[in-house]
């Protein structure tokens, strides 16, 4: 089971680490075209997550000389909290069945405190982000980055096995 499962961890960690989501036109129909469209979006996200954003938030000249040294300052601050949860998860699955309840309760205490090290980047990336855009554009900006980490945690929920 454990094998089976590292390739799914990959995948998560490997999204977790390039995080830009944006909304890709009118919402999808339910069903296939909302696997199409998610599939479409993550490769999105894989491929240029800096186009993406670009695409979906149509800075002026101006705005974008403010705007992308502040965005490569959130990438890295995110990163750095999103490298913390991957790095419980890829722990958690290397221990697969010899799980003990203290390593247990070690990792979930790492993950939580990798969402934390997140909240406070994502809250001081928004306070950045507000000061270089206009409101409307900055709110666009979170909901492109509230977009990706939730698409993570579904990936990461999916990937990873309950306790046993």
């Amino acid at each position: 089971m454990k094998k089976k499962l590292l390739p799914a961890i990959a995948c998560a960690v490997a999204f977790s680490l390039s995080p830009a989501v944006a909304q890709q036109g009118a919402p999808a129909k339910a069903g296939a075209a909302d696997a199409a469209a998610l599939a479409k979006l993550r490769d999105s996200v894989r491929t240029d997550q800096k186009a993406l954003v670009a695409r979906n938030l149509s800075l002026t000249d101006a705005e974008g000389k403010a705007f992308w040294p502040v965005y490569d300052k959130c990438r890295q601050s995110l990163d750095a909290s999103h490298g913390k949860v991957n790095r419980a998860m890829t722990d958690y699955v290397s221990a697969g069945d010899k799980m003990t309840d203290a390593n247990a309760k070690r990792l979930v205490g790492e993950v939580l405190a990798g969402e934390a090290a997140e909240a406070s980047a994502r809250k001081a990336c928004f306070d950045r982000v507000a000061k270089v855009l206009p409101g409307r554009k900055a709110a666009r900006y979170f909901q492109i980055e509230t977009k990706i980490a939730a698409l993570f945690r579904f990936d990461a929920a999916v990937a990873v096995p309950l306790v046993d």
